[in-house]
């Protein structure tokens, strides 16, 4: 989101649920309806499809001498029937998706810097109309930034922030994909560089070979009773279990 004078509105994280945060442009659902429209036009040309297959196997069986006279008879008695019943129908499905999409679209809300200014150690994304998911994205998690823009995106000068993290990179159903992804922002490479630049100063991967690395803050404090901790004690614990088993099994053999 941009002020009156070009500035990007850094969105606050301190109060995620009533600060200020960017949201997709309005060119985000003009690319979601393009796309509803464009599913309804392939549509309807499979249904002209459908009756001009029909109409050509009917006039084939029934009236082959008179084919062609018959068949357009029949397809243009036909197609404007075929056509009140498809319009129709859009007003109970088309209609409502893109009122559907208006109303999601408008509910998406994404934050990666806090009220304050600071940056908070996690991205912030809220999705969904009926069930709402409120997703924190850990920087200590992500292994992968990148900005996609399709020709649909082009068009309407849009972008996408693809997050991949460690636990997630394999998908659900063990295909790659994106953990979460930060659409219809007209800044999105602002943004991808933004969360790059962190990334950079929390860990040493993201610096190509050829930069100094200088010791930095670490911008997400580790505490001592965190999750990440407890399976960190757990596994040495486990490994030096299997030490001593292994020193044990050394001295048996000897």
């Amino acid at each position: 989101m941009e002020s009156e004078d070009g500035r990007i509105i850094k969105p606050p994280m301190e109060d995620v649920t009533s600060g200020r945060v960017f949201k997709p442009d309005t060119r985000f659902y003009y690319k979601q309806w393009f796309g509803a429209i464009m599913t309804a036009g392939f549509l309807w040309l499979i249904a002209v499809g459908l009756l001009i297959l029909g109409d050509f196997i009917h006039v084939m069986e029934t009236e082959p001498a008179d084919g062609w006279g018959t068949f357009f008879a029949i397809f243009f008695d036909v197609l404007p029937i075929l056509s009140f019943w498809y319009a129709i129908s859009l007003v109970f499905w088309l209609l409502p998706l893109m009122i559907g999409i208006y109303f999601y679209t408008r509910n998406i809300e994404y934050s990666v810097i806090s009220k304050s200014g600071t940056v908070m150690p996690e991205i912030y994304v809220k999705k969904g109309l009926v069930n709402i998911t409120r997703k924190h994205v850990p920087f200590r998690t992500i292994t992968n930034i990148s900005s996609r823009a399709g020709p649909i995106d082009r068009l309407f000068s849009i972008g996408t922030v693809e997050i991949q993290t460690a636990g997630f990179s394999g998908g659900p159903s063990g295909q790659g994909g994106p953990e979460e992804k930060l659409e219809g922002i007209t800044f999105f490479e602002e943004v991808r560089d933004f969360i790059l630049q962190e990334l950079r100063k929390f860990r040493d991967p993201y610096v190509v070979g050829t930069e100094v690395v200088h010791q930095r803050e670490d911008p997400v404090p580790r505490l001592s009773d965190s999750l990440d901790d407890e399976m960190l004690i757990t596994l040495r614990e486990i490994r030096s279990v299997l030490e001593r088993i292994d020193q044990k099994l050394d001295k048996e053999e000897k």
